[in-house]
């Protein structure tokens, strides 16, 4: 893939922490794994979006299977990243 820099505004405390953690070189590919990351979110969100808007709200066994993709999801883009599953906090879905 081409890359192409760019200048982009951070916390200082934000951007040091993340510099310190990755070193210097792994900055660009954490932040990169950062919005790839979010994208894929706004787009399963838009997805659910109009999933609820065809087929009306979802039920609490479907709220509990998509929780549990979600997980699974979020297991796979850890190793996938290099970063230990299940490193991060659980956090409920937004919306």
């Amino acid at each position: 893939m081409a890359t192409k820099k760019y200048t982009v505004t951070l916390p200082e405390e934000l951007a040091e922490e993340i510099r310190r953690e990755v070193g210097s070189g792994g900055f660009s590919a954490y932040v990169t794994r950062a919005i790839e990351r979010q994208r894929e979110q706004d787009r399963l969100g838009e997805l659910v979006a109009w999933m609820q808007e065809a087929g009306g709200a979802l039920t609490e066994e479907e709220l509990a299977e998509a929780e549990a993709e979600r997980r699974r999801l979020d297991r796979q883009f850890g190793e996938r990243a290099g970063a230990s599953p299940g490193g991060g906090p659980d956090l409920p879905m937004a919306g």
